[in-house]
């Protein structure tokens, strides 16, 4: 299936949670979205619940850790889409033996893969990206799903493996910002709160629309001068 849509976007991590939510608010903004997912079977099931309401979703096989993957996934997009003006990178782990461990006892191993996610993911899939980015009509928006914890101003020992992963998304959403500017894209990156979703847990205190809206807001209604920035809730917050 090929889309004639004026507006696309992809988001990574969409077959469920914030990823999935974020797909059906840019699918209720008039836009195609591509929702990728390393998990095939949930992926079509995610993108048939869409299709199924009436909005424009397209599945996509994405594993962001595997770069293979990813080139794989930019050759069927450039079959199905002739540019891309949203990019939304959601996928992330947090794994459960990060959650109440210390820096102090840090398993390498863990970090080594929540960076191969959380950062280098990302990285790769930008990337691979960025020259359909580069065709909108609009201006591209790349919007990077990060955290409090990553936040530098707001640092403690809790979630070692997570947090520096995020810390260092952040600042890789400031290189970008600096290295596409003038090519009218704007690179942010934005903490959507504790969200009620699997990596959330149940004690969480945002809904899924919460925790999506500043994403929807900075792809759809925030000026592109808006770059290189850290938000929450449509205000700048501290790195």
């Amino acid at each position: 299936m090929n889309t004639n849509h004026e507006k696309v976007a992809l988001v990574t991590g969409a077959n469920r949670g914030l990823g999935k939510e974020i797909s059906l608010e840019l699918c209720k903004k008039g836009y195609a979205v591509f929702m990728a997912s390393r998990d095939i079977e949930k992926g079509r099931a995610a993108v048939h619940e869409l299709c199924e309401q009436g909005y424009e979703a397209i599945f996509l096989h994405m594993n962001v850790t595997d770069p293979v993957s990813i080139k794989n996934a930019y050759g069927t997009f450039s079959q199905k889409a002739s540019h891309l003006d949203v990019l939304v990178n959601n996928a992330a782990i947090l794994e459960d033996s990060d959650r109440h461990v210390s820096i102090c006892k840090l398993n390498i191993e863990s970090l080594e893969r929540a960076l191969k996610t959380n950062l280098i993911g990302p990285i790769m899939v930008i990337q691979d990206f960025l020259p359909y980015l580069e065709k909108s009509k609009t201006g591209g928006r790349i919007i990077n799903l990060t955290s409090d914890l990553g936040s530098l101003a707001h640092m403690q020992d809790s979630y070692p493996a997570y947090s520096l992963s995020k810390t260092a998304l952040n600042a890789m959403t400031r290189q970008f910002a600096a290295a596409v500017a003038g090519k009218n894209i704007a690179v942010n990156c934005v903490n959507p709160g504790w969200v009620e979703t699997d990596m959330g847990g149940s004690g969480a205190n945002r809904s899924l629309e919460k925790g999506a809206e500043t994403t929807i807001w900075l792809a759809t209604e925030a000026s592109p001068h808006e770059t290189g920035k850290f938000w929450k809730d449509k205000r700048e917050v501290p790195w």
